[in-house]
């Protein structure tokens, strides 16, 4: 199965067994589903979580818990801005000048609350909380297909702010296991190779269990240029202005 045909079955599956929440469909975004807040509770246990003082955290309905222990941890919270769509594209929700945590943390409210800053304004990030639509137990993930996870990452490994110190997690349902049963795949099938973009997981954190993952492969260290069109490029300010010269990718 390829990447699409993985998500859709992902997706159909969580909204034909009732696992997916608002909102709805799940198709088409990282899916909400039931058990994200217990999710989020096993994460705050791990250490990971306990050592880290900055967290980028995905602006999507299932981490909305995340951003919010986070900042009740007294954790500086970065969040990207929709597509990177601004010259500014990511957000800063500082805990010490946010009065309403609960309204800074909701998908409108991040915008309303957070403060824009350049990639260049970033300070290290100990532990990045990404959204998945499916993973599997050696920290392989696939998102929802825009690939804008990948791009921040990148961005922001090219300035120092994300490295080999940083711990990436996920918090999903188990039904989005899919090398394991339950799941709406063959588990023997697992997910297509992962392309040289594609960040590897350090820890899955479902409702029921944390699967801490042995990092088998490198991340990436920077923006893979070569795969951006100017077309695409144009449309993200912070590529734009970093991009090498055309006959340079």
């Amino acid at each position: 199965m390829d990447k699409q045909a993985v998500r859709e079955a992902v997706w159909d599956d969580l909204e034909e067994r009732g696992v997916a929440r608002f909102p709805y469909p799940p198709h088409g975004r990282i899916p909400n589903v039931a058990g994200a807040d217990e999710a989020c509770r096993r994460l705050t246990e791990t250490a990971a979580w306990h050592a880290a003082d900055t967290l980028k955290a995905n602006p999507d309905a299932p981490q909305l818990s995340v951003r919010r222990a986070a900042l009740r941890a007294g954790k500086v919270v970065y969040v990207a801005q929709p597509r990177l769509r601004d010259p500014k594209p990511f957000l800063r929700l500082d805990p010490d000048t946010i009065a309403d945590v609960d309204a800074a943390t909701t998908v409108s409210g991040i915008g309303k609350h957070g403060v824009p800053v350049g990639p260049d304004a970033v300070s290290h990030v100990d532990l990045v909380v990404s959204g998945s639509v499916a993973v599997t137990t050696d920290g392989t993930r696939v998102g929802k297909g825009e690939g804008y996870s990948d791009l921040e990452w990148g961005v922001l490994s090219e300035l120092g702010a994300v490295d080999a110190d940083t711990t990436v997690a996920t918090t999903v349902h188990e039904r989005q296991v899919v090398d394991e049963s339950p799941s709406p795949l063959d588990p023997s099938a697992g997910l297509p190779d992962p392309d040289d973009h594609d960040v590897p997981l350090d820890l899955i954190v479902t409702p029921d269990r944390i699967i801490e993952v042995t990092r088998a492969r490198d991340r990436p260290t920077g923006v893979d240029w070569d795969l951006l069109t100017d077309e695409r490029l144009a449309e993200i300010p912070v590529l734009d202005a970093r991009a090498p010269p055309n006959d340079n990718r």
